[in-house]
Formats: C-alpha cells, sequence, structure tokens
C-alpha cells in the first residue's frame, strides 16, 4: 500500500517503511508528541449509537415481537 507520511508528506509504504504510515520513527515520535501535547482532538463522535440497555425493558420486548 502506497501513501504519504502524515507529518511531512514524504512517499511510504508498508513494505519498505516498518512505521508505516510515517516514513521513519523520527515522523512518528513527532506524531506521538501531538497527540501528547493536545495539538490533535476528536471533537465529537462520528455517528451516535444507542445501546440496548438504554432502552426500556418493554419497549425492547415490543421491538423484538413486531420483528
Amino acid at each position: 500500500m502506497h501513501w504519504r507520511c502524515p507529518i511531512c508528506r514524504k512517499a511510504t509504504d508498508t513494505e519498505r517503511h516498518t512505521d508505516f504510515p510515517f516514513c521513519s520513527e523520527r515522523c512518528r515520535l513527532i506524531d506521538l508528541g501531538n497527540w501528547a501535547s493536545e495539538k490533535y482532538k476528536v471533537s465529537e463522535p462520528a455517528a451516535a449509537t444507542t445501546q440496548p440497555e438504554d432502552l426500556e425493558p418493554e419497549n425492547h420486548e415490543q421491538r423484538n415481537r413486531r420483528t
């Protein structure tokens, strides 16, 4: 798989670089430092999910009977 290093944008691939998707250990450590210093943030979940325990038991049973 061919890719570009997310830090320096050099070409990288899974067969040649053990630090894939980074081109080197240096770029991998820079990325780790960015996460540690909170330069990257996950703003919100990609999709809202409803867990079965969030449903009321009777609603869950009624839903199963309909299907």
